[in-house]
């Protein structure tokens, strides 16, 4: 295992912004030369960071034979589109190391949790914005995801928002750019294909968060995978007591299986 900290750095990062490697150690040995990498942003509103939707996914990851990174992206008062930058800066240190950390510079995903989805999702429709290349410092192809892993995801400013995250991620430019946020809006040609996972019942990020980016992107024939469970509260991470809350919630057997469905979209969607 190869764990490092990378600073990461765009316009207006807090000091803390960084990118966290769990990378798989090459063996000749094995006749794997290169690995996909994983680039996890975990959720929190975009107050805040959380801890339980970020190494420990990794791991999982780790076991069934990816690498993994964890951004730990700038927050409110820190507003957009900075957490957008430093995911595209993450891409381009991970691109940059591709030969030395053995990863496949073609399969690289963006994975996001509840706001750290919005995150990921962002990125997903955005990577192509002439913005983030000229102010990361590479060519647009080369920012591009190969596909997007979705965890109860905030998408939709309108309805059905969880309107907290938006606020805190826009700040005083909410009523500007709420529309252009909102992303089911936002797919196009260009967005990579998506795994997502929700629950029914989840009371913060209504799971119609997820019908609507599916619907969105089947309307323009690319591929889409969505899991709706029936129970199961929101931010359920693992779904299991690897990723139990200190106060015994955050758990649903029934939740447990998105990561070896993710898994089985990778391998036959994804990489095929």
């Amino acid at each position: 295992m190869i764990y490092q900290e990378y600073p990461v750095r765009a316009e207006g990062s807090s000091a803390d912004a960084k990118m966290t490697t769990y990378l798989i150690s090459h063996s000749e040995a094995m006749q794997i030369k290169e690995r996909p990498l994983i680039i996890i942003c975990p959720g929190g509103g975009y107050r805040y960071v959380s801890e339980r939707e970020g190494e420990m996914i990794a791991f999982q990851w780790n076991a069934l034979g990816y690498h993994a990174a964890v951004l730990y992206y700038s927050v409110n008062p820190v507003l957009y589109p900075t957490a957008l930058l430093e995911l595209a800066t993450a891409m381009k240190i991970v691109k940059e190391h591709s030969r030395e950390w053995h990863v496949d510079p073609e399969r690289i995903l963006v994975e996001g949790s509840s706001a750290g989805g919005h995150l990921a999702a962002s990125y997903g429709m955005f990577w192509k914005k002439p913005f983030l290349a000229e102010k990361v410092g590479i060519a647009s192809e080369e920012l591009r995801p190969v596909g997007m892993i979705l965890h109860y995801p905030v998408i939709t400013s309108g309805e059905y928002a969880h309107r907290d995250s938006f606020h805190m991620l826009l700040g005083e430019k909410y009523e500007e750019l709420k529309d252009e946020m909102s992303l089911e809006k936002q797919v196009s040609a260009d967005t990579p294909p998506a795994f997502l996972w929700h629950t029914n019942a989840d009371g913060s990020v209504p799971a119609e968060n997820s019908l609507l980016l599916t619907l969105a992107m089947r309307r323009h024939n690319i591929p889409v995978e969505l899991h709706l469970y029936a129970k199961g509260g929101h931010g359920l991470a693992l779904a299991d007591e690897r990723t139990m809350c200190a106060d015994g919630s955050g758990t649903e057997k029934e939740c447990t299986s998105w990561i070896a469905l993710a898994d089985m979209w990778m391998r036959e969607v994804i990489f095929q």
